[in-house]
C-alpha cells in the first residue's frame, strides 16, 4: 500500500469520525439544525469546488450541466431528508445503521427498474443485514422507551422516533435511485468524480432558499451561548459553540475533495 492511499484512509476514518461526533454534539444542542448543517456542508464543497476543481469557473464541465439536474435533485432531496430525521428524536448510532442500510433499497430497484437477477447468497446476504438492521430499530425504540417515565412522553418519543426512521428508510430509496442514476450518467459521459463532486453540491444550493426561514431560524440559536474558549486559539466569548462544532463538522469534509 502506498503512503498516498495510506493517508487517504487515514483521513477518511478520522474525518468520519469527527464529522459523526461533532454532528451528534450539535444535534444534542439543537436538534433541529438538519438544514442547517446539510447548507453549510454543500456550501462548503462548493466553494472549494469552485476554486479547486473548476479553476474560478475557467474550467468548462465534460458532463453537460443539463445532465446533472435530476442527479442534483435527488441528491438534494436525498441529504436533506437524511439531515431532517435528525430532528424526530432518531439516536444518531441508528440514524448511521439505517443509512449504511442501502443493500436492500439497491436490490429491489435494481431487480424492479433494471430486472437485474442475484445470486442466493446476495439474497440470503441482504435478508441477513436487514434483519440486523430491524433489531437494532426495535431494541433503539425499547431502549427510548425505558428512558422515559411519563406515559404521554414516551408515546410522543417513539412516535417521532418512527417518523424519522421513515424518512430515512425514504431517503434510502431516494438514494439508491441516485446511484443507479449516476451509473446510466457516468456510461455516457464516463466518470468525473471531483466534477460530479462540485457540480451536485453547487447546482442545488438554490434549492435551500425553501428551507430560508428554518436555516434563518437555526443561525439565531447557533449565535447564542453557549461560548466555545480556547486558551491563544479562540477568543472569549466570541465564537459559540454550535459554529465551532459546525465548522468542525464542514471541515470533515475537506479528505473527499484531496482524494
Amino acid at each position: 500500500m502506498s503512503a498516498k492511499v495510506g493517508a487517504a484512509i487515514f483521513l477518511v476514518f478520522v474525518g468520519c469520525g469527527i464529522n459523526v461526533i461533532t454532528l451528534e454534539m450539535m444535534i444534542q444542542l439543537d436538534k433541529g439544525a438538519g438544514n442547517l448543517i446539510t447548507f453549510s456542508q454543500f456550501l462548503y464543497i462548493a466553494i472549494q469546488g469552485f476554486i479547486s476543481t473548476s479553476k474560478f469557473g475557467r474550467i468548462k464541465p465534460v458532463i453537460p450541466l443539463t445532465a446533472y439536474l435530476f442527479v442534483d435533485l435527488l441528491f438534494f432531496t436525498t441529504n436533506v431528508i437524511n439531515n431532517y430525521a435528525l430532528s424526530f428524536n432518531i439516536p444518531i448510532p441508528l440514524h448511521i445503521i439505517l443509512k449504511s442500510g442501502s443493500l436492500l433499497a439497491n436490490m429491489l430497484l435494481g431487480i424492479i427498474l433494471l430486472k437485474k437477477n442475484y445470486s442466493k447468497l446476495t439474497y440470503m446476504a441482504v435478508v441477513a443485514v436487514t434483519v440486523g438492521i430491524s433489531m437494532c430499530t426495535m431494541a433503539s425504540m425499547s431502549a427510548k422507551s425505558s428512558e422515559a417515565i411519563d406515559k404521554a412522553k414516551i408515546d410522543s418519543d417513539l412516535r417521532e422516533m418512527w417518523i424519522g426512521t421513515a424518512m430515512v428508510f425514504i431517503a434510502l430509496f431516494t438514494s439508491a435511485f441516485l446511484g443507479l442514476q449516476q451509473e446510466q450518467l457516468y456510461k455516457k459521459y464516463g466518470k468525473h468524480p471531483k466534477e460530479a463532486l462540485f457540480y451536485t453540491h453547487l447546482l442545488p444550493l438554490p434549492g435551500f432558499l425553501l428551507l430560508y426561514s428554518d436555516i434563518k431560524h437555526h443561525i439565531s440559536i447557533f449565535s447564542q451561548p453557549p461560548y466555545m474558549n480556547i486558551p491563544y486559539f479562540l477568543p472569549e466569548d466570541r465564537f459559540t459553540k454550535l459554529w465551532f462544532l459546525l465548522l468542525c463538522n464542514i471541515m470533515t469534509q475537506y479528505p473527499l475533495l484531496i482524494l
